[in-house]
């Protein structure tokens, strides 16, 4: 699969857009399964059972939910690259078949 023009600016664009969203975004609330997948891939307890309560209590623990809060500079590093990626592919030449 080659990358012609259009690919370097549709590439870009997404780049644009999603470091956009990730500067309008505060924080990310994820969802049971993502946060369990997180807890196990961390290695990090879902609830925090080091108390002897903590651990009577633990099959009636609510829903856990990880919130995440991504750093300001992704955004912009996401912008600054689909800016660069977007302003190359006006620099390739079209793509002419045959």
């Amino acid at each position: 699969m080659a990358l012609y023009r259009n690919r370097y600016f549709l590439s870009g664009i997404l780049l644009i857009l999603l470091g956009l969203q990730f500067r309008r975004v505060e924080s990310f609330v994820l969802n049971e399964k993502t946060t369990r997948m997180v807890a196990k891939v961390t290695k990090t307890p879902l609830v925090d059972n080091s108390t002897t309560l903590g651990t009577i209590f633990e099959p009636v623990t609510p829903i856990p939910r990880k919130k995440v809060t991504p750093p300001r500079w992704v955004g912009l590093s996401m912008i600054a690259v689909g800016c660069v990626i977007t302003f190359h592919a006006f620099s390739i030449p079209k793509h002419r078949p045959g």
